[in-house]
């Protein structure tokens, strides 16, 4: 199973968390005019279970998730509606934003 990575900033408009796969750090995927780049200096971080990185989800202000397993979780969790989630070929990106 791949690893997933946390990386968690406090900024002046609240938490903001990045998970991803490790397997896709550093990675850049496009879908038509758009492109992703899983840039490590945003989402390397530590390597955490599911239960950590849902307990981050609940927390953030913002979240950035990038890759099949991290957006899968949040999915199933509820954080994210499955139909605003993006493809990149064959990698997932969703954005979480608490209002």
């Amino acid at each position: 199973m791949t690893a997933l990575l946390l990386n968690e900033r406090q900024t002046q408009k609240g938490l903001l968390v990045s998970v991803c796969d490790a397997d896709v750090l550093g990675e850049s995927f496009e879908n038509d005019d758009v492109s992703l780049t899983v840039d490590a200096e945003f989402y390397d971080g530590e390597e955490v279970d599911d239960e950590t990185a849902l307990e981050s989800l609940a927390r953030c202000s913002v979240a950035n998730l990038v890759g099949t397993r991290a957006v899968a979780l949040a999915v199933e969790q509820g954080f994210v509606d499955e139909e605003n989630v993006l493809e990149f070929e064959g990698t997932r990106h969703a954005q979480l934003l608490w209002l």
